[in-house]
């Protein structure tokens, strides 16, 4: 003999409380969806930063690719504006700069905005400015080595100037000289070496560097310097610098064009195949250009007060 089970009757069926348990699956469905969605984004957004500014990735991203863009532009008075932008799939800076002009003359105030951008994997993507900027300077730079304007024309360039005009020029050497040798031509003439042509590259923009080219650059050994007396710093920074590259970081350098090999070279050697002034005066530069050891003057700017009498 079995004992039979009792079993509550069977409720009616509800369509009304039917659809509202549904309702409440699907709902709680969504939402568990959702909320593993978001936390997946987190994670990974979150994850990719961290990743992306592990160690001191930005701060190298500054120091190699916010230094290889002023060396890209050397025609440029340029400073990073801030640092860094991070998405999940790279990281950026922005480079605040103007065109070099002879001081005193039509000051560049502001300036504009440049992105300086590299994915998650570090290689940089496409670059403002660059060969694409064609200031008087850059063409200046370029014409270093080349042979370009000869002296007897620059002579009368000079001639038809006024001798108390301040100047931006870029003076280039009949030979490659030392530091030393630049620091006697520059104090002979009261000359400003602003930026430092160290290499030949006929052509196209040779490596042009000075003291503030480099953020982090070492600190000059005296304040109380004259300013001829700049391109041992200049040097100085140059060397610190390229002894902070790697071998990897030649395929960024690339993009810039530039290489490790030429930095180093150039670096090494620390030879002044010209140099860039915006000090100057046309009076200046008509002397100078008369030194046996002076190829060639090039004019990039002139300031001119047009209330003068």
């Amino acid at each position: 003999m079995t004992d039979e089970l009792t079993l509550p009757p069977m409720p009616d069926f509800d369509p009304k409380s039917t659809r509202r348990a549904v309702r409440r699956g699907v709902f709680r469905t969504a939402f568990i969806v959702l909320a593993a969605l978001v936390a997946l984004v987190l994670v990974a957004t979150v994850g990719s930063t961290l990743v992306q500014q592990r160690g001191d990735r930005d701060q190298r991203m500054k120091d190699v690719l916010g230094t290889a863009f002023k060396l890209y532009n050397p025609a440029y008075n340029l400073a990073i504006d801030s640092c860094c932008d991070v998405t999940p799939v790279s990281m950026a800076f922005t480079v605040r700069g103007a065109p070099m002009r002879a001081i005193g003359g039509f000051a560049s105030y502001g300036g504009s905005t440049y992105t300086v951008r590299q994915d998650f994997f570090g290689r940089v993507g496409r670059l403002p400015l660059g060969n694409g900027a064609n200031t008087t300077l850059s063409t200046a730079l370029a014409n270093v080595t080349t042979g370009n304007q000869p002296k007897q024309d620059t002579r009368k360039v000079l001639a038809r100037l006024p001798a108390d005009l301040n100047a931006l020029a870029v003076v280039e050497f009949t030979r490659p000289l030392s530091t030393e040798e630049l620091v006697a031509f520059g104090a002979k003439y009261k000359a400003c070496p602003d930026k430092v042509v160290y290499e030949r590259r006929p052509t196209s923009i040779p490596i042009t560097w000075n003291d503030a080219t480099w953020d982090r650059a070492p600190m000059p050994e005296t304040h109380m310097q004259m300013c001829y007396e700049s391109p041992g710093n200049h040097l100085r920074s140059l060397r610190a610098w390229v002894a902070t590259l790697r071998d990897y970081d030649d395929a960024n350098l690339r993009d810039f064009d530039l290489s490790l090999a030429r930095l180093r070279k150039a670096a090494n050697e620390g030879l002044a195949y010209a140099y860039v002034d915006q000090l100057a005066t046309i009076g200046g530069l008509r002397k100078l250009i008369e030194d046996p050891l002076v190829r060639t003057v090039r004019v990039a700017d002139v300031t001119y007060d047009l209330e003068r009498p």
